[in-house]
């Protein structure tokens, strides 16, 4: 089975899962607080913005509110049904121009220089073959207009190791050596547990500044997104219940410091953003 048809069946299960994620204050909703704040420094106003891997469409949702112009485009059917209904649900389709079914590696549908930004928060976690990197890159500036702003997810390698130390089904893995040298040394995740992310890429958070400067974009910031809060995450979950405004606090600390190169390798996440070079 192909990488993008793996992917396509893995979230083909995840739909609702994955639009809930991103409310779950011990979980993605502190990924989407930080994230969502670097869009908003960072694109401008009327903007046309291209969210592809945005599966469930919180983003999509979250730039039509702000008034920008937006293309969701994702592999899962599923997840763009999901989409579809939340969309529809705020109101706010008149600011979303398609939701279409494509591949982060070939944005063939659109032209070159079409989009102010493009926001890619997912596919690369999946892109475990170094050709399918550059391809979605390539792609990602061609269609970018020259300082047009890019938002860039990845998981670091150590992220890899540390999901499989948590999940009981991924423990084995580290017990054979090769498993843990391939994730460490070229960042290739391979995953046999039924039902669970089965391959990824773990990027280092060194390699991503040289990597877009070779395609023509320009580092602006490269943040852990979850950035200190991860060890606190129960107390985090508890907190955004019962005291709101040391909750509202705690996500001003962790987006002050989030850029804390002390902390990039053992993020949950990293978001690149790089503005294409004219």
């Amino acid at each position: 089975m192909s990488g993008e048809n793996r992917v396509e069946r893995y979230y083909a299960q995840q739909a609702n899962a994955e639009w809930l994620r991103l409310l779950n204050p011990g979980d993605g909703a502190i990924e989407f607080a930080i994230t969502t704040r670097m869009m908003s420094a960072h694109i401008e106003a009327n903007s046309r913005v291209l969210d592809i891997g945005g599966g469930p469409g919180r983003y999509t949702i979250f730039l039509a509110e702000q008034g920008h112009r937006v293309v969701l485009a994702d592999l899962s059917p599923e997840l763009l049904d999901e989409a579809r209904g939340h969309i529809a649900d705020t109101g706010i389709g008149g600011h979303v121009e398609e939701v279409v079914t494509a591949d982060a590696c070939d944005l063939s549908r659109w032209r070159d220089r079409s989009f102010d930004a493009v926001a890619c928060l997912g596919p690369f976690y999946h892109l475990s073959e170094p050709e399918r990197r550059e391809a979605c890159t390539s792609e990602l500036a061609r269609v970018l207009r020259p300082g047009g702003v890019l938002f860039a997810a990845f998981m670091p390698r150590l992220a890899f190791l540390r999901r499989s130390m948590i999940a009981p089904a991924e423990r084995p893995h580290l017990r054979d050596p090769e498993f843990v040298r391939r994730v460490l040394d070229d960042g290739g995740f391979v995953n046999d547990a039924p039902g669970r992310f089965d391959a990824g890429y773990g990027a280092r958070p060194e390699e991503l500044e040289p990597f877009f400067s070779l395609h023509n974009f320009e580092r602006v910031a490269l943040i852990a997104v979850e950035g200190i809060s991860p060890p606190a995450s129960s107390a985090l979950t508890e907190m955004a219940e019962t005291d709101p405004v040391d909750y509202a606090a705690v996500i001003d600390v962790i987006a002050a410091t989030a850029n804390e190169p002390s902390i990039l390798g053992a993020a949950n996440h990293l978001l690149y953003v790089g503005r294409k070079r004219g």
